[in-house]
């Protein structure tokens, strides 16, 4: 027979996974600052004959775009062809589903860590955690092996098409968004899943030591 109670607490846990993982996305992608930095490590604006405001300008636009429904894609700077606006349509299609997981998942984590919290049971979620903050580890270690490799494998899982490859002449953007600034920016989504599961155990650990005091 079914343990209900079991089976709702891994419903929960599941949820808590997701929500973590679309917080983290959600935040990488609003990471203007690592694209600023990007821009200057790398010498974009002198190379390109553009002012940082208006590259950064640019982006800003871009990212409105992925994540307001109703806005069209407008670039002033950086003309875009029709496979290269097809490729971002399909791009703000995954990040409003990400936003959209992050939406429905936020309260029922909250409600479900306060409850635990609550009832001293943080320790319910420590196993499993642990488990999740291994599987970044191994991702990021086999991204840093050959991350060309992992972008193509990561783009065809994502995308059914070739219009992620973008030529230069035709959208000037992707002169902007070098290889480096992508592998940034999963960098910075695996730190910022682990550092949530950590700030987590963190709280187990001290409950369970507060617990063991009393």
């Amino acid at each position: 027979m079914i343990n209900k109670k079991r089976l709702l607490h891994w419903l929960f846990i599941v949820i808590l996974i997701l929500f973590m993982i679309s917080f983290s996305i959600f935040l990488t992608v609003n990471s203007v600052w690592l694209f600023r930095f990007i821009l200057h490590y790398r010498h974009i604006p002198e190379a390109l004959g553009l002012s940082t405001r208006k590259i950064v300008k640019n982006y800003h636009q871009l990212l409105v775009f992925l994540q307001v429904p109703w806005i069209s894609l407008n670039m002033p700077d950086f003309p875009t062809s029709f496979s290269g606006l097809h490729h971002f349509e399909d791009v703000k299609k995954l990040i409003l589903l990400n936003n959209f997981v992050l939406l429905v998942t936020v309260s029922p984590s909250v409600y479900y860590i306060k409850r635990l919290f609550k009832l001293s049971r943080l320790w319910l979620l420590d196993l499993p955690f642990r488990i999740a903050a291994v599987v970044p580890i191994v991702v990021a270690a086999i991204m840093s092996v050959n991350f060309n490799a992992f972008f193509i494998k990561f783009h065809e899982v994502f995308f059914r098409n070739q219009d992620w490859l973008f030529d230069p002449q035709k959208d000037p953007i992707i002169l902007v968004l070098p290889e480096s600034f992508f592998y940034l920016c999963f960098a910075l989504a695996f730190i910022i899943f682990e550092l949530e599961l950590l700030i987590i155990l963190i709280a187990i650990r001290r409950q369970i030591k507060k617990a063991s005091a009393d």
